[in-house]
């Protein structure tokens, strides 16, 4: 007797239990639907430990490492913050209000911007400098995303409909972060098939979610591709969200017989259900030249590091390009800098599925490669100059870094260079970082302005790694709209969004260049010390604690001991 490879009776049993329920979640009142994310944060609060310390054991490290700072980041303050941000614009609803303040919108050379980020007082004393604003499509009006914003709560709910949320294995929120939005945005309940590499987070996820699972509007399920494929051809199933890669969009949609590209140039899907997805690609970090100290260097080197190495590289959103002014002098010494931040870290091991082989081929391509660090796994490629070199084609999703060098004397020609060849040649349109002085934003305003604009990607950061948009709420996260699912990309749709806004085309967020208080010098005056999500910061996972105590639950009392853990990293 053989045994299934899938067991497909519980699978239809999950769908079957959402399908009884989605009417009951779409007739579930304004009123109720906020109390149950206010019962939800204690419940995250109270299995954060466990929960963080689930996932530092998963990824080769005690759960009292300051490297677990990462685990508690990307799970249990994630969720606290985003359900922190859909509380914020439920209750001005619930209030009588509109979900934006009218003083939100705005128009600037002819397009719609809102200001999303800082959304209250709050956001203004614990990220202090720390903005965020939604650029809408070319001919959205002010007055046009005031009336769409939050839809399904003024009168436009979407009709009740079960989605497969097919989960992310690398950052734990992930499949939380998109069950809430499914739920919140869409109206649609949620069958989530967690990914094999961190399954382990199943039973946690159960507890926060345990009274969407009690009322038969969420339902967690374990598996690999079989299953997967199996619930996103399944009758019951109506829509599908998956994060992941380019790979997983197509073989769903097109299949992997001989016959899928015949399909994909035919547009006639295996397929053909409603499909968001969030898939990565090949990220850049642009650095500008300008009058830089030394503490600059050395502070925007662990900035870059940062993003390189957060969860050993396994984001989706990790800079895997730094693109630097060829002609700058202070190219040489940044990178010295981040060498030496590189050198200097603890070592850690590079855990996803995969990532020793495709470290291993960046290698045998680049004999050139320096490794740094006691690990072995942390390469920098110092001057990649082929355009079809694998690094500028493909996502490593590892602790690579490959350095590009382009041409321009001055910032206004290098950022020219840097937005085409950012836009041209490096595949996926996620998110970038812009690194840029404040004295060189204020001496070519026009310039700096024009790349911002002209950058292709769903989220862009200015001196703030774009990663942070995925974890803010209020920044709708997703690839740049362009994407069809002939050529799928980065992916299509945005989520996260609490402001639930429509015709979105990118989130602009922008940091101090400096932290405080050596701000004031550089022109990026702000209250924010050294960011505590740095991998260099020393008392990053204290901090973190505190920060998600207060995320869930924030009061005065509470500020001091953050900035005073913070001020110490």
């Amino acid at each position: 007797m053989t045994t299934p490879l899938v067991d497909t009776d519980a699978l239809d049993r999950a769908v079957a239990d959402l399908r009884a329920g989605r009417d009951g979640w779409a007739a579930t009142p304004l009123a109720e639907r906020i109390a149950l994310l206010e019962r939800m944060l204690p419940r995250i609060t109270a299995g954060a430990a466990e929960m963080a310390a689930a996932g530092a054991r998963a990824k080769g490290y005690g759960p009292d490492s300051p490297v677990a700072a990462e685990d508690w980041i990307g799970a249990p303050w994630a969720m606290t913050q985003n359900v922190g941000a859909l509380l914020h614009v439920l209750r001005r609803i619930a209030a009588g209000r509109e979900p934006l303040p009218a003083r939100a919108v705005r128009e600037r050379d002819g397009r719609t911007v809102v200001d999303v980020f800082p959304a209250t007082g709050w956001d203004r004393l614990l990220l202090n400098g720390f903005t965020a604003e939604v650029h809408t499509r070319p001919g959205t009006t002010p007055r046009r995303v005031r009336d769409r914003a939050a839809g399904p709560y003024r009168g436009r709910a979407p009709r009740p409909r079960v989605s497969l949320v097919l989960g992310a294995g690398n950052v734990a929120a992930i499949t939380a972060l998109d069950i809430l939005h499914k739920l919140y945005a869409e109206n649609q309940v949620v069958v989530a098939k967690m990914n094999p590499v961190n399954d382990y987070l199943r039973p946690h996820f159960a507890d926060v979610f345990a009274e969407f699972v009690d009322r038969g509007w969420v339902r967690f399920v374990a598996g690999g591709a079989a299953e997967g494929a199996y619930l996103a051809a399944h009758d019951g199933i109506d829509t599908l969200h998956v994060t992941g890669s380019e790979r997983t969009h197509d073989a769903l949609v097109w299949g992997t017989d001989d016959r899928a590209e015949e399909r994909r140039r035919d547009d006639t899907p295996l397929l053909d259900k409603e499909f968001t997805s969030e898939l990565g690609g090949v990220s850049p970090c642009i650095v500008t030249p300008g009058p830089w100290t030394a503490a600059d260097f050395r502070h925007q080197a662990e900035h870059i590091v940062t993003s390189k190495m957060n969860n050993s590289g396994h984001n989706c959103i990790a800079s895997q390009v730094l693109v630097v002014p060829a002609e700058w002098d202070g190219t040489e010494k940044l990178l010295t800098e981040i060498r030496a931040v590189l050198r200097a870290l603890p070592p850690r091991t590079d855990y996803y599925p995969g990532a020793r082989d495709r470290l291993a081929a960046v290698r045998a391509a680049h004999p050139e490669a320096e490794v740094l660090g006691e690990d072995g796994c942390r390469l920098l490629v110092p001057d990649v100059t082929d355009r079809d070199d694998p690094l500028l084609t493909d996502e490593v999703f590892g602790s690579a870094l490959a350095v590009v060098r382009l041409p321009g004397a001055d910032p206004g020609a290098f950022l020219k260079e840097a937005v085409a060849f950012a836009n041209d040649v490096l595949p996926g349109t996620l998110g970038a970082t812009l690194l840029v002085h404040p004295r060189t934003e204020k001496s070519h305003p026009r310039q700096v302005a024009e790349a911002v604009g002209a950058l292709r990607y769903g989220t862009l950061g200015v001196n703030c790694w774009s990663a942070i948009g995925f974890l803010l709420g209020y920044t709708p996260w997703g690839a740049h709209p362009g994407h069809t699912r002939r050529a799928i990309g980065s992916g299509i749709g945005f989520v996260h969004n609490a402001f639930m806004l429509e015709d979105v085309e990118k989130t602009v967020l922008r940091a101090p260049f400096a932290p405080a208080p050596r701000g004031l010098f550089t022109g990026s005056p702000s209250l924010s010390p050294r960011p505590p999500f740095y991998v260099t910061h020393k008392t990053a996972l204290a901090t973190i604690r505190r920060v998600t105590a207060f995320t869930a639950a924030p009061s005065l009392a509470k500020l001091p001991g953050i900035f005073a853990s913070a001020l110490r990293g």
